[in-house]
């Protein structure tokens, strides 16, 4: 089978990115993504990659990075502020855009070479899908095709126990920034970078035991967001916190023993998700759909070789990422005792081996100047 009728579900960046790279390497594909949301419709602000993130996609399409390039913004360090001290960690540079804007980006991308682009179209059952030769459901975190098919992709699901709330921030800061903070009814942190000139995104985290003391549950979304302004007022200087259907959300562990059956198959967060304090959720979605065109590329005769090719291929770096997510939310539940128990290079230093998969000889490599500073702060 070399033409096919693709149907993607989903227009996030899994979708839309696979769609751009097979119809790229493939005219003749008939490729269709269908998104529920209108164009111009998204959740959250902006979107982060790591410099590894950048390299690998400069690696396998170094078209699509010197495109996506000059709409980024970009910072060399990242900084963790413990007790009002900021600590600077060098060799972690960060880049960001507002995911609005990526996504246009990309659905420019995928309407110049003739994807087909569906909006307001929401797709309830895969018969709807039933003339495709292939279905790509890359409908994320609230899938319903991996709901309507948990059995047959094995599909697991947890809850995290930390609440986080998603505002944006008319503060542009200088980099991607932790900030530790706490007051009378417990601990907070927010994750926050700038991803244009005169915006920012603001995660503001905290445990379960000071979301119920704060009251949060019978809060109004202004009184909410006043709340989370007052504690990190000396971080936003005056600025206001946006909202954009900003509400108190646990993050969702998603897993999928089986990543396909039939024709279908799964990419981005309807097959995995990885914890947002690890960065890497649009890279890992982007990953995702270029190793499944691979695998089909490799086989575009056999699409259930190509399944496996894809799995094969693809899992065993998902599964570390996902994993070292897995231990970084587990070190931010583990806040409200680590930001009381160490001194902020202590913390620091915590932060940075928090997965596993730095130890300090790395960080030494990485973070020269930081660890230089860390070994004089502790003796």
């Amino acid at each position: 089978m070399s033409y096919m009728r693709i149907s993607v579900i989903g227009g996030g960046p899994a979708g839309l990115y696979f769609a751009y790279l097979l119809k790229r390497d493939q005219p003749e594909q008939d490729i269709h993504v269908i998104e529920q949301n209108p164009r111009d419709a998204t959740f959250g602000f902006g979107v982060v990659f790591s410099d590894r993130a950048l390299e690998f996609l400069r690696k396998d399409d170094e078209d699509t990075y010197q495109y996506l390039m000059p709409h980024m913004e970009y910072w060399p360090d990242l900084k963790i502020v413990h007790n009002d001290e900021p600590i600077p960690i060098d060799g972690n540079g960060f880049a960001a855009i507002g995911r609005l804007e990526f996504l246009n980006l990309l659905q420019a991308r995928c309407e110049q070479i003739g994807v087909k682009l569906s909006f307001n179209n929401t797709v309830r059952s895969l018969d709807e899908v039933s003339s495709a030769d292939l279905v790509v459901a890359a409908d994320g975190v609230n899938s319903f095709v991996r709901q309507m098919n948990s059995q047959k992709f094995g599909s697991s699901e947890c809850r995290l126990n930390n609440p986080f709330i998603w505002f944006g921030t008319t503060k542009p800061f200088d980099c991607l920034s932790l900030t530790f903070r706490k007051n009378d009814d417990g601990v907070f942190c927010a994750h926050h970078y700038r991803y244009s000139a005169k915006r920012s995104t603001f995660i503001v985290e905290t445990n379960q035991a000071t979301y119920e003391r704060a009251g949060f549950k019978n809060l109004s979304d202004s009184e909410t967001r006043a709340y989370c302004e007052t504690v990190f007022a000396k971080d936003l200087e005056g600025h206001p916190l946006l909202s954009n259907k900003s509400v108190w959300r646990w993050f969702p562990q998603i897993w999928n023993e089986r990543w396909s059956f039939n024709n279908v198959v799964l990419v981005g967060d309807a097959l995995h998700t990885a914890h947002f304090s690890i960065g890497s959720g649009t890279r890992l979605a982007m990953e995702d759909a270029t190793a499944l065109f691979k695998a089909i590329k490799a086989h575009p005769h056999d699409l259930t070789a190509a399944f496996v090719h894809y799995e094969k291929n693809r899992r065993p770096t998902l599964e570390k990422l996902v994993d070292a997510s897995a231990a970084s939310a587990s070190w931010y539940e583990r806040m409200a005792e680590t930001m009381y128990k160490f001194k902020p290079y202590e913390f620091a230093h915590s932060y940075m081996t928090r997965t596993g998969r730095v130890g300090d000889d790395k960080l030494k490599q990485l973070a020269p100047r930081f660890m230089a500073r860390y070994t004089n702060a502790t003796g």
